[in-house]
């Protein structure tokens, strides 16, 4: 969905991984890519980290031609560049369904990796899988 904003156009995406939420807007352009009000550079430090997040505009070959802000909330680092990557691979194929999706599709980038941490057990000592420890004797 194409929203207008009173300067510019953008898509609108949200991704998810474990506990983490990323709201993202996908804006046509030249600019720097912004996360939770900072550079990615500097809320993602590690050229691996920017490898992984630039991941589905080199799969759509759009690298350079679109730019992001995006909220994070929740999760861990990890979680939230997994979700990062989700929202701009849905973004893209928001965009321009027919010639995006196919690309993003084998490269396993729409793919919703729903695992969560498992919740504790009652009885279980504090711990999701752990027993409590029986009497020696």
């Amino acid at each position: 969905m194409t929203k207008s904003n009173s300067k510019t156009l953008y898509t609108y995406a949200v991704g998810r991984r474990k506990s983490c939420v990323v709201t993202l807007k996908l804006f046509a352009g030249k600019a720097d890519s912004m996360v939770n009000g900072k550079l990615f550079a500097d809320y993602f430090p590690g050229t691996n980290n920017q490898v992984l997040s630039q991941k589905p505009f080199i799969v759509t070959d759009t690298t350079g031609k679109f730019y992001y802000t995006a909220k994070i909330i929740g999760g861990g680092k990890v979680g939230q560049l997994a979700a990062l990557t989700l929202a701009i691979s849905r973004a893209l194929k928001k965009l321009d369904e027919a010639t995006y999706k196919s690309p993003l599709r084998n490269a396993g980038l729409l793919t919703v990796d729903s695992r969560v941490r498992e919740r504790r057990m009652v009885g279980t000592g504090g711990k999701a899988r752990r027993q409590k420890q029986s009497p020696k004797r």
